[in-house]
Order: structure tokens, then C-alpha cells, then sequence
């Protein structure tokens, strides 16, 4: 049965999803189990069709078994339903097209011949350098309607003159109110709540600020390696895959000041101020406000791994960085002196998301601690697992015998507070497309702004011939990262993360 929190699909229209790339593991793994679960919940209107693209040489029925395993595998098992899930496979279809040539175009354009009413939706899960091609393919066959919309998976290239020659691309064949850039951490709850957190609270707002808040930071740790894609990571590394996009998005919604509402525009207009008010990092900043590191062989979760120059697809000698952690600062009034920790990395000892904000202590105390141990306030704002918003307060520990006061936190646990099950970000991000809300999604200004910023450090590293720091899989990254924020006289956020070691 539809979550009593789901949209109806009265409030969606039909739509036919055609997703090149249509094999590969975004696909498999996120994109066809994020469908059926909304269709599971009601939000796929009757006569919406999914049509998977790829060079492969397989039949419909074919894919649709591939697709049954996948979305058995990757579906919990209490979410699966044969029939609701017979249901979707039979709106999937299957045809085999290549991107760079003109086989299988003629076949795509009557799959859709005569589908003028459903919202046709393009969703390119390829690699980046296939956007133009593909989009320009799509003109030549004449699938491009007014209406049409084409979704992009991050990244869009690699530095800013390939970003801007995508968006050029594409830009010639869509306009840019057709064109969803999509970060997928943009879909999440807890990312979204940020904006309920400071816009819909008096409380918060006031204090959000340079005279309240000591320093802000950001950790996005996974414990995975290169996962069998050494090819492509050894191309990108931490900052064009993390960095760039992901953990900047995030310092956008932290930083942003509020919108004139929560229309399309609105909020990507503040984003928008955010990146371009970030300080350069020059060459002369690349030693004191930049870490990257590399791991070496080690253990995560209780398992030898092997280093990032073993790993399959990696070329001897790769000085490609699986870590980075920065110093950044926005440079406004709000914000002045204010500095924004990040860090991000593979196997690192937990998966985990979060933001920190540490606000100022007290400027005078009249218990009997001692200043340290009296604790500033935090707030914490966990994006995964066990999505929360956490407040740490001081408090009287309980009992006779004076006045004693403790760390303790207040906590706001999505899962406790709201039962049911929450959407994973896609499902999220595939419907807003369906709805043509662009919100959660980047504008071309936006992500050739954040490339402006990220491009100087790449110049800075390569300027410096700066080489990786070595750190052991499973712990927080190299030694240096420490010493970028303990030279503050700050020090990590760690004393919830589960196994947090150096």
C-alpha cells in the first residue's frame, strides 16, 4: 500500500524514461530499484514506460530478467512484491543503440513515435564525453520535443574548459529549463532538512552566523576502494569526484543565505552566491589550507585490502589522490572568518555523512570545570547512516552535591520521530523530473562556478608537483589532515564515529 506520506500519481503525469547506459551499474543498481519503489508507492502513473539504452546486444525479455535480478539484489526484501514488481518489469522495454554511430536510432525513435502526451525524460548514465554526442543524436532523430528533458550524471568533465564544452553541447539541443544536472546527495532527507532547519525555526537563523559560529565541518568517509571503476577514478580522484560537486553543494546549503521562497529558481540563486564568494585557495595557501592523501594496504570493517596501486586498472606509479581535506572560506559578510573544514575519502574506517556546527563557547563561566571542559554547543547534522539532527547542549549532571554541568544532546532521529521508510535520493530526483522541478538540481552557472574554484587547487597541486600523502585503509586519512585543522587549535569531530582511529 502507498506510504500515507506519498504523492498520489494524480499529482504526476505518465512519462517514458529512456536512460542510456541503460546496463551499467548506476542503472542497475540505483535507478530501476528507485522506480519500482515509487511505483511500489503509487507514484507511477498508468501507461509510464522505461526504456533502457545500451550497445548490447540483448532482447526485451532479456533485460527485463537482468532487471529482476538486479532489483531483487539491491531491494530490501520486505520492500519486494512479485506482483507489483511484475507490474514494473512490464514497463520496461530494451533497445540496443550506440551512441557514436547510427545504429539503432532509427528503432529508439519508433519506440517513442506517436508518445507525444507522457513526460519524455532523457537520463544519460554514461560517461561524460558521450553528453554532446548523445544529445545531438537525439536532435538528428528527432526525439527532441518542446516538453523533452534530459537528465546528467555528474561528473560534468573534468575541469572547467570540458564542463563548459559539455554545457555547450548540450545547451545547443536543450534549453537549459530541459537540463537536470543531478547530484544525488541534493535528494537526500536529512540534505533537505537543512533548509527546514534554519528557514522554518526562529530559533537557528539568528545565530547563523560569523558572530555565533566558531567553524563549520563537512565529512563524507566511505569504506569502499575504486570498486572495479580504477580506470575512471584514476581520472578523476577525490576533488573532481567528491569535492567538486558533492561536498560543495553541501557548503552551499550551510552557507546560503534565505531565499526569496522556495521557487526553481530561488534557492539555486543563493547556491549560486555561495561558490562565488568562495576565497581562492592560491599556491601560496596549497601547503597550509590542502591535504590529499592515497591509501595504502590495510584493513576496513575486520578485512585485508589492498593499497590504491594495487588495485585493479590503477597504472604503476598513479599519484591520483583518494583523500582530500581543505580549509575553505566564504567570503562575505556572514561568513568572514569563518572556516569550513572538509574532508572526504575511500576506505576510510565508516561510511558516513555528516555536518558539523561548532558555534562559539560561552565567553564567561560560573561553574566550578575548568574551561575545557566545558563544551561549546555542536550541531550535528547526519546525512548516513541513522539520519539525524543532533543539538549538544550542557546540562546539570543529576544528583546532590553541587553544580556540575555535562555534555548532552538532544536528538531528532528521522527514523524514531517518523517511522516509515524513506526514500532513497533518486526516488526522490527521478519524480522531480517527472514534475519538472528543478530545485535539487544544478544550474550550469552553478557547477561551471564550483569547476572556477576546484581548478585552481588542481593548478596549485600540479604546480607544486605535489605528490599524495600515504595513509593506512581504515584509518581518517593521512597525518597532515590532522595538522590542517589542529594548527587552528580545533581538532576532528569523531567522538560518534564508530571505529574513528588514526
Amino acid at each position: 500500500m502507498p506510504h500515507p506520506r506519498t504523492a498520489t500519481t494524480a499529482s504526476l503525469p505518465a512519462f517514458d524514461y529512456t536512460v542510456f547506459g541503460g546496463t551499467g551499474d548506476l542503472a542497475l543498481r540505483k535507478l530501476l530499484p528507485a522506480l519500482y519503489l515509487r511505483d511500489r508507492a503509487g507514484q507511477v502513473a498508468a501507461g509510464s514506460r522505461i526504456i533502457a539504452v545500451s550497445r548490447s546486444a540483448l532482447s526485451p525479455s532479456d533485460y527485463r530478467a537482468k532487471a529482476d535480478a538486479a532489483i531483487r539484489r539491491h531491494v530490501a526484501p520486505d520492500e519486494l512484491d512479485d506482483a507489483l514488481l511484475d507490474r514494473f518489469l512490464g514497463r520496461l522495454d530494451y533497445v540496443s543503440v550506440d551512441a557514436t554511430s547510427e545504429s539503432g536510432w532509427s528503432e529508439l525513435a519508433g519506440r517513442l513515435e506517436g508518445r507525444d502526451e507522457p513526460v519524455r525524460i532523457f537520463y544519460l548514465a554514461t560517461t561524460p564525453s558521450l553528453f554532446g554526442p548523445i544529445c545531438d543524436r537525439l536532435r538528428s532523430a528527432g526525439l527532441v520535443t518542446p516538453d523533452a528533458r534530459v537528465v546528467l550524471e555528474k561528473p560534468i568533465g573534468r575541469d572547467l574548459d570540458s564542463a563548459r564544452e559539455i554545457n555547450e553541447q548540450v545547451g545547443a539541443v536543450f534549453a537549459e529549463s530541459q537540463i537536470y544536472r543531478i547530484d544525488h546527495y541534493l535528494g537526500k532527507e536529512t540534505v533537505q532538512n537543512l533548509l527546514a532547519l534554519r528557514f522554518a525555526n526562529s530559533l537557528f537563523e539568528p545565530l547563523w552566523n560569523a558572530n555565533h559560529i566558531d567553524h563549520v565541518q563537512i565529512t563524507v568517509a566511505e569504506t569502499v576502494g575504486v570498486e572495479g571503476r580504477g580506470d575512471y577514478y584514476d581520472h578523476s580522484g577525490a576533488l573532481r569526484d567528491m569535492v567538486q560537486n558533492h561536498l560543495l553543494q553541501l557548503v552551499c546549503l550551510v552557507g546560503m543565505e534565505c531565499p526569496i521562497s522556495l521557487a526553481q529558481e530561488s534557492v539555486r540563486d543563493e547556491k549560486l552566491k555561495v561558490l562565488r564568494s568562495l576565497k581562492r585557495i592560491e599556491q601560496d595557501d596549497i601547503a597550509t589550507c590542502t591535504v590529499r592523501g592515497q591509501y595504502r594496504a590495510g584493513a576496513v570493517a575486520g578485512g585485508a585490502v589492498p593499497a590504491y596501486a594495487d588495485e585493479p586498472g590503477i597504472p604503476a606509479g598513479s599519484a591520483t589522490e583518494t583523500f582530500v581535506a581543505l580549509k575553505v572560506e566564504i567570503d562575505n559578510w556572514r561568513w568572514a572568518r569563518v572556516p569550513f573544514y572538509l574532508r572526504t575519502g575511500k576506505r576510510l574506517p565508516a561510511k558516513m555523512s555528516e555536518i558539523v556546527i561548532q558555534f562559539r563557547p560561552i565567553p564567561h563561566s560560573i561553574f566550578p570545570q575548568t574551561a575545557g571542559e566545558l563544551q561549546a554547543n555542536r550541531l550535528i547534522v547526519r546525512l548516513q547512516p541513522d539520519e539525524s539532527i543532533r543539538m549538544h547542549l550542557m546540562a546539570k549532571e543529576p544528583g546532590p552535591g553541587g553544580m556540575r554541568v555535562r555534555p548532552a544532546p538532544l536528538n531528532l532521529s528521522f527514523a524514531e520521530t517518523f517511522g516509515g521508510r524513506f526514500p532513497d535520493a533518486y526516488e526522490r530526483l527521478l519524480m522531480d523530473v517527472v514534475r519538472g522541478n528543478p530545485t535539487l538540481f544544478m544550474r550550469r552557472d552553478e557547477v561551471e562556478a564550483a569547476w572556477q574554484w576546484a581548478e585552481e587547487i588542481l593548478e596549485g597541486w600540479k604546480a607544486r608537483r605535489e605528490q599524495p600523502k600515504p595513509y593506512i585503509a581504515g584509518t581518517w586519512g593521512p597525518s597532515q589532515a590532522i595538522a590542517l585543522i589542529e594548527r587552528d587549535g580545533r581538532t576532528w569531530h569523531e567522538d560518534e564515529i564508530p571505529n574513528a582511529a588514526f
